[in-house]
């Protein structure tokens, strides 16, 4: 079965995100007073071929572990949807 995984990978709460600030702190700027606590982070799309749900869910986590994701300073989201 093909699966589409979505990874979102965001700097952990509580640590300094300098993009994050940058972007904030140029939204008024332009005219947006109203949001806050902007952070940036990763978008990862890719289709996996896996016999199921759990097994696709498994490889994409290997791969936040080991190359996506630096887990001392950024956490990560996984979704999978069946294509």
């Amino acid at each position: 079965m093909k699966f589409l995984v979505e990874i979102e990978i965001l700097p952990l709460k509580g640590l300094l995100d300098p993009q994050g600030k940058a972007v904030a702190s140029g939204l008024p700027r332009i005219g947006i007073e109203n949001a806050s606590n902007v952070r940036i982070g990763k978008f990862v799309t890719m289709e996996l071929e896996s016999n199921n749900e759990e097994e696709a869910y498994a490889t994409a986590e290997t791969a936040c572990k080991s190359l996506l994701a630096n887990l001392i300073m950024e956490g990560y989201q996984i979704r999978i949807s069946k294509i």
